[in-house]
């Protein structure tokens, strides 16, 4: 069990050099294109990626997941069966919605406020989607033969060039706005032809349709789900604006962000889990190595948490240039909800986990269900929370979310695939970070939080969890070198 979850830490941190850098480049980007493109452009970049991120679920529709399901259920038959009958049909269906698209294009342009003048901007949509579709099958592949290390040298490459064409774009030919799409377009078509001699060696001219009736009925349920997940991640910008001001929400925004650490563990650990639960699911050891890893994850998540809750401020304050610090002082306010994003993610973090169970046993129809609630949540938390709390409020709506999500996925993964999952732990973890969260929150809007104070908090923080009975001497270290292993 040990080596195998040594396994599952290494993949974990290999998946995570392509998500860290990628997440790094939006920092390096974002505040590059404000020197070159205009407010109303930076809008019209944002909404239109906005439809972007919604129409890749559409364009997937659940078949990445159900392609590495069934390619782990080969058992000895030829793979490339599996991995030629989901490729076909994705890419007939990528390319008969990219044609649509096409055909849509004016109601589109009405829908997604495009004006007259930067219309060309939506022929780059169809096509950076297609090349981006066309390539889950190879990089799902990828993860499934735990080729890891491939896997982030293309996701790598492709964020190379993207911020090369970027500089290129907007410097040497002052393409203007149309700069970051050409950028992406050409990036996705890269990373395409990298991941050819892959799909060279596995595709082949048939399509099994006994399978894809199967992978469909697996995949189909997640359309959906990953809508209404997309729901719960972007529903409270909008109605923080609408509640509030648009200062205001300038400040949630930057105190959401730094969110991203936690969320970078989650995404790393996601990339690694679904290949490692499927390869391992028939093992004789796989449940209780399930639940090892549930607890060992909360452990690590909670110590990330605790250091960035505490000392962000800190971090936020750092001098970047003489008179200017990382964050700027009028923004600092908004890293008032940082603790709670951060426990968010955390409870996302349970969700993938517990996503385990239903995979496995097929039973992913809930998941519709179990997203849908967590979205509804969202919603009415928002309107109810925020004219109280304001920019708190939204966050606790989203934690809210999250937790109704891993709660209601646990209830149905325990139906159809029991996992003795170690609750006493892990809910003594949940516990203190409770505890060690209201206590900041105490002494913060007390005004008596300062740095020798939250030393102590955190230091109280660690000696709290061998007292507990969470973790022994010899745990706390290897969980302390997963977690180095894994932030940024």
């Amino acid at each position: 069990m040990r080596q195998k979850i040594k396994e599952l830490t290494r993949d974990t941190a290999v998946y995570g050099i392509s998500t860290i850098v990628g997440r790094f480049l939006n920092f390096l980007l974002t505040p590059f294109y404000t020197h070159f493109i205009t407010p109303a452009e930076m809008g019209i970049q944002t909404n239109v990626y906005a439809y972007i991120a919604f129409l890749n679920i559409v364009y997937v529709y659940g078949m990445e997941t159900a392609f590495m399901k069934f390619r782990a259920r080969t058992e000895g038959a030829d793979p490339r069966r599996v991995y030629s009958t989901a490729s076909w049909t994705l890419g007939l269906t990528t390319v008969g919605l990219s044609l649509l698209l096409l055909l849509l294009r004016r109601p589109m342009l009405g829908l997604m406020a495009i004006p007259a003048g930067s219309a060309r901007l939506f022929l780059y949509l169809p096509a950076i989607l297609l090349f981006d579709t066309l390539a889950v099958i190879p990089y799902a592949n990828l993860r499934m033969e735990r080729r890891a290390g491939r896997f982030a040298a293309i996701r790598l490459a492709n964020i190379g060039l993207t911020l090369a064409l970027n500089l290129l774009f907007f410097l040497k030919l002052h393409l203007g706005l149309e700069a970051i799409f050409a950028a992406n377009l050409a990036a996705s078509v890269f990373s395409f032809l990298l991941l050819l001699p892959d799909i060279r060696r596995n595709l082949r001219w048939l399509l099994d349709r006994a399978l894809l009736r199967q992978m469909l009925d697996f995949g189909l349920p997640y359309l959906p789900a990953n809508l209404a997940s997309i729901v719960v991640q972007v529903i409270d910008r909008p109605v923080v604006l609408a509640l509030t001001s648009l200062a205001t929400l300038g400040l949630y925004q930057t105190g959401y962000k730094m969110g991203i650490f936690m969320m970078l563990v989650v995404s790393m650990f996601q990339y690694a889990w679904q290949p490692f639960f499927l390869n391992h699911a028939k093992d004789p050891e796989a449940r209780p190595l399930f639940a090892r890893v549930l607890t060992l994850f909360v452990l690590a998540a909670a110590l990330l948490w605790a250091v960035v809750s505490l000392f962000i401020e800190e971090a936020a304050r750092l001098p970047l240039l003489p008179g200017r610090t990382l964050i700027a002082g009028s923004f600092l306010p908004g890293l008032v909800v940082v603790p709670i994003v951060l426990l968010a993610y955390l409870f996302n973090g349970l969700y993938v986990n517990f996503q385990a169970g239903v995979t496995i046993s097929g039973k992913n129809r809930c998941l519709p269900l179990v997203t849908g609630a967590g979205a509804l949540v969202n919603v009415g938390a928002n309107f109810l929370l925020i004219p109280r709390f304001g920019i708190v409020g939204a966050a606790l709506a989203t934690l809210a979310s999250y937790v109704v999500m891993a709660s209601g996925l646990l209830h149905f993964s325990q139906k159809y695939y029991p996992v003795p999952y170690e609750f006493g732990k892990v809910l003594r973890i949940l516990g203190l970070i409770l505890v060690t969260g209201g206590l900041y929150y105490l002494l913060y809007f007390r005004g008596c939080l300062t740095p020798g104070l939250k030393a102590l908090v955190l230091l109280g923080f660690v000696a709290a969890l061998p007292l507990l009975r969470v973790v022994d001497r010899r745990e706390m270290g290897t969980v302390l070198q997963m977690l180095r292993r894994r932030a940024p």
